[in-house]
């Protein structure tokens, strides 16, 4: 099975949103387990083919919160190339400037313009983002249980390349640590003993010395059009009302 990567290195811009501190205000308390990717049908969505793992990993997100929260929605292969293509240059037709996507750019590019889905509108667009630490082991639980999901970049040891898919990624279990490239991913799920996520199509659970050890970038992603299907509230119940105010209003004045 052919596995492309894709993530170009991280750029850590100081003006983004930092979140952890408004979520923790907003949303003090932690469930000890969440997982929101139990039953979603990912796909590959092109990732065996070409790098666009970022545009992947934003269709996994549509459909574990579509799933959720309203009907289960499942972006098409041909709709993740063209935001592939939209925010990179890339050329489905050729395969031409497949070069990666910088995460930053992928959701700058969905919060203004808007990424390709089916049905109505048509677009999708992100209502706000905001950086969380990857060692940040409560932002990225808060992140997931009350936002859906945490996008993050990761760093892939070779030896994770040889894996079954769904197959364990524990950094102790293999041999091969040399790094390969960097990878987006669609985390949906927690424990104590770590996260769930989506990559290339596939279910699959990293321990969270793992996730820490090879994680360089991390976002909470707060959706309206997809995850708050009541205004303001979220599948738990919980209001995010103040939190989107708080982070519409840190762009605004960006």
């Amino acid at each position: 099975m052919v596995r492309k990567l894709g993530k170009l290195p991280a750029r850590h811009d100081p003006r983004t949103y930092r979140m952890a501190p408004a979520l923790a205000a907003q949303l003090p308390m932690i469930p000890e387990a969440k997982d929101w990717t139990a039953g979603v049908p990912f796909e590959m969505w092109g990732n065996d083919r070409y790098g666009c793992c970022a545009f992947a990993a934003q269709a996994a997100h549509l459909a574990m919160w579509t799933r959720a929260a309203q009907a289960l929605l499942v972006v098409p292969t041909d709709d993740v190339l063209t935001n592939y293509s939209a925010v990179t240059g890339f050329d489905p037709a050729t395969g031409a400037n497949d070069n990666g996507t910088i995460l930053l750019d992928e959701l700058n590019h969905w919060r203004r313009d808007g990424l390709v889905r089916p049905g109505q509108p048509g677009r999708d667009y992100l209502t706000a983002y905001g950086a969380i630490d990857p060692r940040d082991r409560d932002g990225v639980k808060r992140s997931v249980c009350f936002l859906g999901g945490t996008l993050a970049g990761v760093q892939v040891p070779n030896g994770f390349l040889s894996l079954p898919l769904g197959a364990t990624w524990d950094w102790d279990a293999i041999t091969d640590h040399a790094p390969v490239g960097g990878h987006a991913i669609a985390i949906g799920g927690y424990n104590a003993a770590g996260v769930w996520f989506n990559t290339w199509g596939t279910r699959t659970f990293m321990p969270w010395a793992t996730f820490e050890r090879i994680a360089d970038e991390a976002y909470g992603l707060v959706s309206r059009q997809n995850w708050i299907g009541i205004p303001g509230v979220s599948p738990l119940g919980e209001d995010v009302d103040a939190l989107v105010a708080e982070m519409q209003e840190a762009y605004l004045g960006g």
